[in-house]
């Protein structure tokens, strides 16, 4: 049975984890919702990738973006290179794991697109080479990641790193801004 102590220093810490981010992060939140905002208006699309819990993550905020989050608005262009298991089996097959995500944003990205690429240290490789292709590609990428922003933080267009090195904290950080990210372009776009 699960002690309340060890709830209680968990919940505590994800507080601390959030508090930082409301205290360090407006600025770049916003700059990431201005980044979305004007590739869509512009007919771009939002491209969505990470591993694992990461993965998931991407799937929930290309479907609040592709449905709804929390208003009536028009479907909006975002897609999760998590979510074709055709894709990614051949790939890995053929390529390696390493390629999953940049071979899928060669074939789809388009100049005036925006890659969210989710990495909770950052070092993923296959992450990490979606952003090298994401960046010859010319599409502006946005990371979300923590600890020290590893790799992935240096090579982004825009880094939000989460402070913290505890993996599920920084997992419910990034939830939290996904969902901060698609509230902010429902706003910004005219949803009612």
């Amino acid at each position: 049975m699960a002690r309340e102590d060890d709830i209680r220093a968990h919940l505590q810490a994800s507080v601390a984890v959030f508090q930082a981010v409301l205290q360090q992060m407006g600025p770049q939140v916003a700059a990431a919702v201005e980044a979305v905002v004007q590739a869509l208006k512009g007919g771009g699309k939002v491209m969505l990738f990470g591993n694992g819990g990461s993965a998931a993550q991407a799937q929930h905020a290309a479907a609040e973006l592709t449905g709804r989050y929390r208003r009536e608005r028009r479907a909006l262009a975002a897609i999760a290179l998590t979510t074709d298991t055709s894709a990614l089996t051949a790939i890995g097959n053929d390529y390696g794991i390493e390629r999953v995500f940049e071979r899928q944003l060669e074939a789809l990205a388009r100049p005036g697109d925006v890659a969210v690429a989710l990495s909770t240290s950052g070092r993923s490789p296959n992450v990490l080479r979606a952003v090298e292709a994401a960046k010859r590609l010319r599409i502006f990428v946005i990371a979300l990641t923590g600890g020290d922003g590893g790799a992935l933080a240096g090579r982004a267009d825009l880094a939000l790193v989460i402070p913290s090195g505890s993996t599920p904290q920084i997992q419910e950080a990034h939830l939290a801004l996904l969902h901060v990210l698609c509230d902010g372009v429902e706003r910004e776009l005219g949803g009612s």
